[in-house]
């Protein structure tokens, strides 16, 4: 990799470079589709074999994440590292900063996977999010319970998603049996905030430190899953603006490289909004992208980490993006076959309860409010 060591570290990367992606999801699949659409071709690492980002990637390195010898081979193979999920470990990402830049960076992973150190950095940074407490112990909880009321939200610290690791205190809940719930592992209890919709920005920033900002997208989550995001969705558009200045402000304040999903809540009565927490990754409310801009959240990442300028943002659809969950997909020919509607599959071989198996991108002629 000679070529790569006398080429400054910020110079844009040529087509025909090869940018390596931590993780072999459906995520790391579409990535890889719009690296290749750019000249770039890609190199998965994941543990699990036969991953769905491997059928459409260059070269798949099938390691754990701990295999130190693994991932110093990984780096050195590529000309710069990326991932598909946040939960890379911190000795992870240092070995692999030896060896070829990682973007996004050490600290937005460090940040992103610890719910007070995001919660925390939020506030640091001058962005409203919900009141929350350090919850350690069970004493802990009991006066954070105390100051915070209830109805409350119990959050591990680290590593939950769509609803894992999460237990909703209200006034008949046994709080031992909440703190056993989670595992008694280090935890935040987050206040109830009342809020009318959920919604998200995407939002990437350059390594020049240029951003760019989608239209927010309203979520509508079941059984704690993203069901549906719509675009445009429902605020005024003072508050889609607001939203857009909080996003670029978040990534702007983590010197951050790359596309990140910042969720929000609107709040009840007003055009207040409140952050829950960021992904430092493309992210599934995201995805309508792929068919509403003419440069998707996937290119835009690789275009990001790539160094290279970043794509226009804009709308040229109204679109409503459903996920495809366990048996859903199993409609295919019906999906494929509705006018308007563009299907997206993630090449994984068995369906389950709770699996994201594809998306839809249900489009309209865009109409500017």
């Amino acid at each position: 990799m000679a070529e790569r060591e006398r080429r400054p570290q910020d110079a844009p990367l040529p087509p025909g470079s090869r940018i390596g992606i931590l993780g072999g999801g459906q995520l790391g699949r579409m990535l890889a589709v719009a690296a290749a659409e750019l000249g770039f071709s890609c190199h998965i690492y994941c543990p699990e074999e036969n991953p769905p980002a491997g059928d459409v990637a260059a070269a798949v390195t099938t390691a754990p994440y701990e295999d130190d010898e693994a991932l110093a081979a990984f780096a050195d193979s590529v000309d710069v590292v990326t991932y598909e999920f946040e939960n890379v470990s911190e000795h992870a990402a240092a070995v692999l900063t030896a060896h070829v830049p990682v973007r996004p960076g050490a600290r937005a992973l460090a940040t992103a996977q610890d719910r007070l150190a995001e919660k925390t950095f939020l506030q640091e940074a001058g962005i409203a999010t919900a009141p929350f407490a350090k919850v350690d112990t069970l004493d802990d909880l009991e006066r954070a319970a105390e100051t915070l009321g209830r109805p409350s939200i119990l959050k591990t610290r680290r590593f939950g998603y769509d609803g894992k690791g999460q237990v909703k205190l209200d006034e008949s809940t046994d709080l031992k049996n909440a703190f056993d719930e989670i595992g008694g592992q280090p935890a935040i209890l987050e206040g109830f905030v009342p809020f009318t919709r959920e919604i998200s920005v995407i939002v990437a920033r350059a390594v020049d430190g240029s951003t760019a900002a989608y239209d927010p997208g309203e979520n509508v989550h079941k059984n704690h899953i993203l069901h549906t995001t719509t675009v445009p969705a429902a605020i005024a558009p003072p508050t889609a603006q607001a939203a857009l200045e909080i996003a670029q402000k978040l990534v702007t304040a983590l010197d951050y490289v790359g596309i990140m999903g910042v969720e929000m809540f609107h709040m009840d009565g007003d055009n207040t909004l409140i952050v829950n927490e960021f992904a430092p990754r493309v992210h599934n409310s995201g995805h309508w992208t792929q068919d509403g801009c003419a440069v998707s959240q996937f290119e835009q990442h690789i275009r990001a980490v790539a160094g290279w300028t970043l794509g226009n943002p804009a709308r040229h659809a109204d679109t409503v993006m459903t996920n495809l969950i366990g048996h859903d997909a199993d409609n295919w020919l019906a999906l494929a076959s509705e006018p308007g509607t563009r299907l997206h599959l993630y090449g994984k071989k068995e369906s389950r309860p709770g699996r994201k198996m594809g998306h839809i991108n249900r489009l309209k002629p865009h109409t500017p409010r």
